[in-house]
């Protein structure tokens, strides 16, 4: 969360910043006795402390937005789970900042994702191997509450027609897996706890377990997919794999870099110059 703040905090000023930039230098923003302070002096400022940060996020925008568009729906999907995920941490970040330059911040992070989805490719090979990991091996989701009362309760809702997802991400105590919707990812034997992986390992595709009591709370179980052959899972397994390269840093910062470099970006601050510069150039 500390990252997302500081984030946040500097985009605060993406704004000030480019709008003092527009301004001429002698134009006063305070008077004071002790003399005044210009617009070119605030932005000096505010360039000095955030400069970097704040001009990175002006550029990615606008050079990404000409390749990839981004719906208020996403927008507001993405600014919901961020608050599911942080909870009062992140409606914190969003009083202090306010909801514009969150909702800004989020718009340049899917821009982002975007790029590096389009930079991603999978092979067969890669499926394959995937594939073969995966044997004897279940794939679950779950929502874990504190007591039986409360797992009854989700139990009711899920038998009624309720969303295990929607569900997951209101009820689930489990910070790893409910902003994802109680997914677990694949796992094999001995990887769970041993009430939890009966349960699980007994259940079919589709199918939701009763509250199941552990160590950490009541748990109830969905398994999503089980092993099959390799044809009937290579398109789901392609799109897990694509997933998980999608979310590493060196594929993202390639995608950046490579779309910095198509829009021929050229730095004209001479304190900023170096901003978008690779290790390669330096």
């Amino acid at each position: 969360m500390k990252k997302v703040a500081i984030a946040l905090a500097a985009a605060t000023s993406l704004f000030t910043l480019s709008a003092c930039n527009n301004a001429g230098d002698s134009e006063v923003v305070v008077e004071t006795k002790a003399g005044n302070i210009t617009k070119d002096e605030f932005y000096e400022a505010m360039k000095d402390r955030f400069g970097g940060d704040v001009l990175t996020e002006l550029v990615h925008e606008k050079v990404l937005s000409e390749k990839y568009e981004i719906t208020d729906k996403e927008i507001n999907e993405e600014f919901e789970n961020l608050k599911t995920q942080y909870g009062a941490q992140f409606e914190s970040v969003v009083e202090l900042q306010g909801e514009d330059v969150v909702k800004q911040m989020v718009k340049v992070d899917l821009l982002r994702k975007k790029a590096a989805e389009a930079e991603v490719e999978v092979t067969d090979e890669e499926i394959k191997e995937y594939h073969a990991t995966l044997e004897g091996q279940v794939k679950a989701s779950h929502i874990l509450v504190a007591d039986e009362e409360t797992a009854k309760e989700v139990k009711k809702k899920l038998d009624d027609g309720g969303n295990f997802e929607e569900l997951a991400k209101e009820y689930s105590t489990d910070p790893g897996s409910a902003q994802n919707g109680g997914d677990l990812g694949w796992f094999g034997e001995g990887a769970m706890v041993k009430e939890f992986q009966d349960a699980a390992f007994k259940l079919k595709e589709g199918e939701v377990s009763e509250p199941v009591k552990s160590e950490f709370g009541y748990h109830i179980i969905k398994v999503t997919d089980t092993y099959k052959p390799y044809e009937e899972m290579k398109e789901a397994l392609k799109e897990d794999i694509r997933k998980q390269k999608v979310q590493q840093p060196d594929t993202i910062q390639q995608a950046l870099t490579n779309a910095i470099d198509e829009s021929n970006v050229e730095v004209k601050d001479e304190d900023l110059k170096d901003t978008f510069k690779t290790t390669e150039e330096e």
